[in-house]
């Protein structure tokens, strides 16, 4: 009988703890995948190829993913972006009122000696309904995980800065 009153707010307790451990582990994989990413076009190997898309990028992420490969096409979303100063290298954000803006996301990885500003955005739906008014900021129980690098483009080609 003692078990019975106190197994509810155990179990409850217990799903928020693997909720919050997911969403900081997914956090985590994604600033990694961001900054190893980011690496090719800080040294100028993204823009040297080919024309460099949002999607080439987008799934350069995704293969640093490893365990989240599965559900990243879908869910992950790129927003790259140059400055002129590390002053101004502020952007809009993409979720305004729990809804998702796509129209504020961008793809430029600039040129030698920019100042770019990568940011990803992962989308991941929250497991325990119960936890949706505290870690929600997007409607329908997603969470946007965001991770983000700014850097000074390396004096790649002819010349240095």
């Amino acid at each position: 009988m003692e078990f019975a009153l106190i197994a509810l707010p155990l179990f409850v307790m217990i799903f928020a703890i693997m909720e919050i451990a997911l969403v900081f582990m997914v956090y985590t994989s994604l600033e990694n995948a961001t900054s190893d990413a980011a690496r090719t076009i800080r040294t100028g190997a993204f823009q040297q190829g080919a024309t460099p898309t949002a999607a080439q990028f987008k799934t350069d992420i995704c293969n640093h993913l490893g365990w989240l490969q599965a559900s990243c096409s879908g869910n992950l979303s790129v927003d790259v972006r140059t400055f002129t100063a590390f002053a101004n290298a502020s952007a809009p954000s993409p979720v305004q009122n729990g809804t998702w803006q796509p129209q504020n996301l961008t793809f430029s990885p600039g040129a030698a000696c920019d100042i770019v500003l990568v940011r990803s955005y992962f989308q991941w739906k929250l497991l325990t309904p119960f936890l949706n008014a505290g870690l929600q900021n997007l409607n329908g129980g997603y969470k946007v995980i965001t991770a983000s690098t700014t850097f000074r483009n390396e004096p790649y080609g002819n010349g240095g800065c």
